[in-house]
């Protein structure tokens, strides 16, 4: 299997019976490492026949649509990606609809079909709205995989129900599909679909071998002598090579350089005098250097000398870096522009004089509660920057976190995140199997399922709570329950004591943050640091948990119980009155 994304594509459009073709098509092949992050797109539109502006609307949504998907952030996964830029699309196309001569007849406004597929890797996302469609070619077979968004009302009158620019709020179909070697997709509008056979489509594409042009353009002139009216427009794209399943080529680069060595103070490495050792451990070796040419003093990170032979390890360190350019948030570490060609692996970052939060809760076991919502606030900044993006930090701990002199609360490692759009291109091996510390763990990890945002909530959670009491809200067994069954009998320990004034309404807010079943904890990080501001009397109202929820087995068991029981009182009364 190639290690680059290859394919062969052909295209025709023209307007057919009509006077102008209202269609619009688009096909974006980039460069690295382009390729690589964002894939392979390619769209087709059709204005719709009632409006005079239906093609500037196909040519704005094509347009948009191949131009803004390649600006989002390469962290954000292809469905986020082209749903967004979708999305700002319709909104774009539904104003202008709205503030023109249209507005109260928006079947003559700036409405259009959007079908489009983007191949990403290995596999193939389709996005879709209104009557155009989507196929796919493989063994001779050709199956449809869009639905047409029409309502028919009778055999001479149908309208669209669902397109771009029809309505503020847009509803896309989306699918994804394993793509293989020899795959062909056709996208094609009504004008084609509606009249060309799919056993001429085939014979056409078949007949065709590596020339898809002349294979979309037979397949349109067919469309039009079965008599359509309509424009013509087909797309035919055939996968030649997909990638393997190799690291991705963002750490290529540095995946071909070797681990840095180890270092010693005062010894010059790479344009930076190493000051000092600030930690090291089994993962990492952290120095404090100056850059000698600005005088800054910085930190300096090098992989582990037992795990440098370890690709999964190697390429989870150089994430790290590559998360830290992305991200723009006062609470997370900022890296250090490489300006020197690096010869070894490495990573830079700001220096931060300050203490890690451990060492601050050692330092303040009974905090102000005020402190302790203020140093929450600015770490769930830090992760809203990284859950804005698609990322996961997995490993959120008093460790990770720095608080510097002035105050500021910063997180500072990211060798554990989960990326979606890296996620998507296969590198696999960035994912260990358990990626936190397990006393700030999610319970869902150690069930094997994925985390969402609300994981690392509950790492949020249990910071906060470990500040306020010393403790951890569930001691040592979450990491213990590995069943569905077992978590449902963990016991939240109230943060409330006798020796402490902490409102009952911060530890009703603590007890969500930190259920085990993420779908009852907040949805939103927001939502957290409010109500440890605000009593929320929905959760003051909350009664303990039900048994059923807790205990299931011992529920049904007593009611069993109590059931018996009063069958065998029936009974026995039956008996005395005889």
């Amino acid at each position: 299997m190639s290690s680059k994304l290859t394919l062969t594509a052909g295209q025709y459009s023209a307007k057919g019976r009509k006077e102008i073709n209202q269609d619009f098509h688009g096909l974006c092949i980039p460069d690295e490492p382009l390729l690589a992050s964002k894939g392979i797109a390619i769209a087709l539109a059709d204005g719709i026949s009632s409006s005079d502006v239906g093609h500037v609307a196909s040519e704005s949504a094509i347009k948009s649509f191949l131009d803004d998907y390649y600006c989002t952030s390469e962290a954000w996964s292809v469905k986020s990606s082209a749903q967004r830029v979708l999305s700002a699309a319709n909104s774009w196309l539904y104003a202008q609809s709205r503030h023109s001569q249209y507005r109260y007849d928006m079947d003559r406004g700036y409405v259009c079909t959007l079908s489009a597929l983007i191949i990403k890797s290995n596999t193939a996302h389709i996005f879709h709205v209104g009557d155009s469609r989507v196929y796919r070619l493989r063994d001779a077979n050709l199956e449809q995989l869009t639905d047409d968004h029409r309502l028919v009302v009778s055999a001479e009158q149908s309208y669209l129900s669902r397109a771009l620019g029809i309505s503020p709020q847009l509803e896309i179909d989306y699918l994804a599909l394993q793509a293989e070697e020899g795959d062909v997709f056709i996208l094609a509008t009504d004008g084609v679909h509606e009249f060309a056979a799919p056993p001429f489509i085939i014979t056409a594409i078949r007949e065709a071998g590596d020339d898809l042009d002349a294979a979309a353009r037979r397949i349109a002139e067919e469309a039009y002598t079965r008599g359509s009216k309509d424009n013509l427009t087909a797309q035919i794209v055939r996968i030649e090579t997909l990638p393997g399943q190799a690291p991705n080529e963002l750490y290529q680069q540095l995946a071909e350089l070797p681990p840095a060595p180890v270092l010693e103070a005062r010894m010059l490495f790479e344009g930076y005098r190493i000051i000092r050792q600030v930690h090291g451990s089994s993962r990492s070796h952290v120095y404090l250097a100056e850059d000698v040419d600005s005088g800054a003093l910085v930190i300096v990170k090098t992989p582990s000398i037992d795990l440098r032979d370890d690709p999964a390890y190697l390429e989870r360190f150089m994430l790290e870096e590559w998360i830290a350019r992305r991200i723009n948030s006062a609470h997370v570490l900022k890296p250090c522009a490489q300006t020197r060609k690096r010869h070894s692996v490495y990573v830079v970052s700001e220096y931060i004089e300050g203490q890690t939060l451990a060492q601050w809760m050692v330092d303040n076991p009974a905090p102000e509660l005020e402190t302790v919502r203020a140093i929450v606030e600015q770490i769930a900044r830090g992760l809203l920057a990284f859950h804005r993006l698609e990322m996961l930090h997995q490993d959120l701990r008093p460790n990770n976190i720095m608080i510097d002199a002035s105050g500021t609360v910063k997180i500072i490692d990211f060798g554990a995140a989960r990326v979606s759009g890296l996620a998507e291109a296969g590198t696999a091996n960035l994912q260990p199997h358990i990626l936190g510390t397990v006393q700030y763990t999610a319970p869902e990890y150690f069930l094997g399922e994925a985390g969402r945002p609300c994981s690392d909530l509950f790492s949020l959670g249990v910071i906060a709570y470990q500040m306020l009491s010393g403790r951890l809200p569930y001691g040592a067994e979450v990491a213990k329950s590995r069943t569905r069954a077992a978590q449902r009998k963990l016991q939240y320990q109230s943060v409330l004591d006798e020796q402490r004034e902490i409102p009952a309404w911060i530890d009703a807010a603590l007890a969500k943050a930190v259920h085990p079943d993420p779908n009852r904890r907040y949805a939103e990080l927001s939502e957290f640091t409010h109500d440890l501001r605000h009593p929320n009397p929905a959760l003051l109202k909350e009664r303990a948990t039900p048994l059923i929820d807790r205990n299931p087995l011992r529920f049904w068991q007593g009611l069993s119980f109590v059931l018996a029981v009063l069958v065998l009182a029936l009974l026995s009364s039956n008996t005395l009155v005889k």
